[in-house]
């Protein structure tokens, strides 16, 4: 096992990562731009090191900023978590160049599978099922020959994006001329490189995942699934495991297919193989993230499986003692994120100080988070605040533990999504399965408060008096009745519902 790991990450992910060290007795380094020499990843590593201004590229982009402070610190091997360097092969191969261990895929497993059009030619040519399309990037001609051919509605999608970015839904040929330059446009923006194919679009589609992991030695299993249908600009929010709906036959079958694909480029840690899925529980091969995935933990609580551990251990040179037969799944997982934006104008960022925080424990619950009374959220990184994850016997249970861990949430400071994501469990729809891509779309409901909110400074007054009353301690008596009925609605109701 290493004794030293440098973490090339930030926020919730790295407090991730240093608590998964801890529990191996490994020393930890985490590097900090200037927005994040307060955070919580800083105090809590062993040693830390400054390595550059706010933006991206200034710091957690700099490769070789990042290389020089494990070779200060003397850390053995480096763990990228998600975003960042985390698919950068000429990072892993820096890393493998300067003598230092990448925990993550081979440079070359990054790079085939990186490159979309790469990986779905690869896919083919194992007999993987794939959404009738362009076999390639393509001219602007022949991409309105294919889509002429394949049939309207279709989705034109950057070769080298993710995230949403440089994807466009045309519905007729009318709109295709105009989506394919945004698309091109988005892509190079993005990218860098402003390459597209084109791909049948899926009617209510369900985006479905496959957890993976291997050894050095060739071992790979497979954990099962997550459903990340609730998604926002193609960005998702809630996930879940397993998926509500699919049979366990079509679960085995995507799961051998997600082993053969990872195989076939000799994989190596921990990997997901992105699905979507059709009505009728056909499936086909969208790519593969060489990472960890945001939201990993859903599936460590249905599995009792410890994926960021498996990944240091793998690299390290372990082998995985275990065969898919003793791999079981017990339970219902859900993953709430929660961000620092404003889902009534269309999910706008809301940078800010957080000025009061409450976060919801109890028996199931798991707060994965890097956030703390006082901290600031800046507009150079994403505005994820934490990963609320929630573990139960049943689906029916799960939603109602997430729903009531969502009402004990209390953030002051900054508009959040709390209230949206409360809205969306107590959805008729969601609570039964019947949900797709499309469902955030289908409920524009959903992004305001069917109520006047409460003052946030009241809450914070009425949450302040709570817990002076539960102390036993006497409380002031309020100054005004309107004061006294915001005491009493944020101490009994959930202020943001």
């Amino acid at each position: 096992m290493f004794k030293k790991i440098l973490i090339a990450n930030r926020g919730e992910i790295a407090v991730r990562i240093i608590r998964a060290c801890r529990d191996l007795g490994v020393s930890t380094v985490a590097v900090y731009s200037d927005a994040d020499r307060r955070s919580l990843h800083v105090a809590l590593a062993d040693e830390a090191y400054h390595i550059g201004g706010s933006a991206p590229g200034e710091s957690y982009l700099n490769k070789e900023k990042i290389i020089d402070a494990a070779r200060k610190s003397g850390a053995e091997a480096i763990h990228p978590g998600f975003g960042f360097l985390s698919e950068n092969e000429s990072f892993a191969d820096m890393c493998e160049k300067s003598g230092i261990v990448f925990i993550g895929p081979s440079p070359e497993a990054i790079r085939l599978m990186g490159d979309k059009i790469t990986a779905r030619k690869i896919a083919h040519d194992i007999k993987v099922p794939l959404v009738p399309g362009s076999d390639g990037a393509v001219s602007d001609v022949e991409a309105s020959v294919i889509a002429d051919e394949i049939g309207y509605p279709v989705m034109i999608k950057a070769s080298a994006g993710g995230g949403g970015k440089g994807m466009r839904l045309v519905r007729s040929k009318d709109e295709f001329d105009s989506s394919l330059r945004m698309a091109r446009s988005e892509a190079r923006s993005a990218f860098g490189d402003d390459s597209v194919f084109v791909e049948r679009f899926i009617e209510r589609p369900r985006h479905i995942e496959i957890q993976i992991i291997a050894d050095a030695e060739g071992n790979t299993l497979y954990l099962f699934e997550r459903e990340c249908s609730i998604q926002r600009r193609h960005q998702k929010v809630i996930e879940e495991a397993p998926s509500s709906a699919i049979s366990a036959r079509t679960r085995k079958r995507m799961g051998e297919v997600a082993v053969r694909i990872a195989k076939a480029v000799k994989y190596k840690g921990a990997g997901t193989i992105e699905f979507i899925m059709d009505q009728s529980q056909n499936f086909y091969f969208l790519e593969m993230n060489t990472r960890v995935q945001v939201e990993h933990p859903v599936t460590e609580l249905i599995t009792g499986f410890d994926i960021v551990k498996w990944m240091i251990r793998i690299a390290a040179g372990e082998k995985l003692p275990f065969k898919q037969k003793s791999i079981a799944m017990k339970g219902h997982a859900l993953e709430c994120r929660v961000y620092a934006e404003n889902p009534e104008t269309n999910f706008l960022p809301s940078p800010g100080v957080i000025e009061y925080l409450k976060t919801p424990s109890g028996p199931g619950i798991r707060n994965d988070s890097s956030i703390y009374n006082g901290c600031e959220i800046t507009s150079f990184y994403d505005p994820m605040l934490s990963k609320l994850i929630v573990w139960a016997e049943t689906r029916e249970a799960a939603i109602r533990r997430m729903e009531s861990a969502l009402r004990e949430y209390v953030v002051l400071g900054v508009k959040t999504n709390i209230g949206f994501l409360i809205r969306v469990m107590n959805n008729e729809e969601f609570r039964k399965g019947k949900i797709d891509t499309g469902f955030i779309e289908r409920h524009p409901e959903l992004l305001k408060p069917p109520v006047l909110e409460i003052e946030p400074a009241l809450i914070a007054a009425a949450l302040s008096m709570s817990g002076a009353e539960s102390a036993g301690q006497p409380a002031q008596k309020p100054a005004s009745n309107w004061k006294l009925f915001g005491r009493r609605s944020g101490v009994s109701r959930s202020p943001l519902a």
